[in-house]
């Protein structure tokens, strides 16, 4: 058995293909990511990954909506999305494929 913790993963992301994680993958990347209130994220796209975005707890902001808890929100390579946490929350992030380094500020896209 192997025992890791949440805390040692960068921002949340435990599997994938990227270091540390404690299953690597090209397959896809997961995450377990806890906000604060006020906590964001610029407008942003990915080019190869399509990105799953559950809400375990709490309410954000994502495609110029607000999301609860329950949510589960699928963006396609090429959407642009960004992110605001409108209360403390904690989702459950999925890329697929991992493909590091294919994150986007939106102003790239044009």
């Amino acid at each position: 058995m192997r025992h890791d913790r949440l805390e040692g993963m960068t921002k949340g992301w435990f599997v994938g293909d990227f270091d540390p994680h404690v299953l690597r993958s090209t397959d896809c990347e997961v995450a377990i990511k806890h906000y604060r209130a006020g906590d964001h994220e610029a407008a942003h796209f990915h080019r190869v990954a399509t990105e799953i975005t559950a809400i375990v707890s709490g309410s954000v902001r994502m495609l110029g909506k607000d999301w609860s808890a329950g949510d589960i929100l699928t963006i396609e390579p090429g959407e642009t999305t960004d992110f605001l946490a409108l209360t403390d929350c904690v989702t459950v992030v999925v890329k697929a494929p991992s493909a590091p380094n294919d994150k986007f500020l939106a102003t790239a896209q044009s």
